[in-house]
């Protein structure tokens, strides 16, 4: 085949459903297929004054009637560091999933809002202790002397809790992205990729095409 000439026999692809529906199919499918972490989403935040950091997170739950009736995507962080800070000040946000094992990606933009504690609640006693340890004993995005320094507040930590339920710092909860546009982007030979946003309007969806 002659690399310099696009398949004709292409089609489009994308479907033009609800994007939670489309989101959940490809969803599943990079749980089948994505090596390590198909959760893993990039998400970006900024500061009032407009400037930007990105980070990866771990998206946690998601559903199109989650926390209302315009749905979202949860994921959890400590509120002292740099991203709880920047999503407490500015609460929009965006966040990006690449499934290199697809080579798919989905972007989404949105508005923040803070998960209610009991959810946060449910969440925090659902992990390990070890990582609910960690999570009271990190001073997240703030110096660090050295690396011993962390292991020994750890140990301190774990001094204080060996028996009964770690409690979940009030420092520590779930945000929740609530999207007012959603992207599907899907790679094509000649790098005539296939993307499709979805834009609310209202209680529903609108969808166009997109040039690559």
């Amino acid at each position: 085949m002659d690399a310099s000439q696009p398949q004709s026999h292409q089609r489009e692809e994308i479907a033009k459903d609800n994007p939670f529906t489309l989101f959940d199919q490809w969803f599943a499918l990079a749980a089948e297929r994505e090596p390590a972490d198909p959760e893993a989403v990039a998400l970006a935040t900024a500061t009032p004054d407009g400037f930007p950091s990105a980070r990866m997170v771990l998206l946690k739950n998601h559903g199109p009637d989650l926390l209302g009736p315009d749905g979202g995507f949860v994921f959890y962080t400590n509120t002292h560091s740099r991203k709880g800070g920047e999503l407490l000040a500015n609460p929009q946000a965006a966040m990006l999933f690449h499934w290199k094992s697809l080579r798919r990606q989905i972007r989404i933009e949105g508005t923040i809002t803070q998960v209610p504690d009991a959810m946060a609640d449910a969440y925090f006693a659902s992990r390990s202790r070890d990582s609910q340890l960690g999570a009271l004993a990190s001073d997240q995005s703030a110096p660090l002397p050295s690396y011993a320094t962390f292991l020994g507040d750890i140990a301190k930590v774990t001094a204080r809790h060996l028996i009964g339920p770690v409690p979940r710092p009030a420092h520590w909860t779930g945000f929740c992205l609530v999207p007012t546009a959603i992207e599907f982007w899907m790679d094509r030979a000649f790098r005539l990729h296939e993307r499709r946003r979805f834009t609310r309007e209202g209680d529903g969806w609108t969808s166009t095409l997109l040039y690559p």
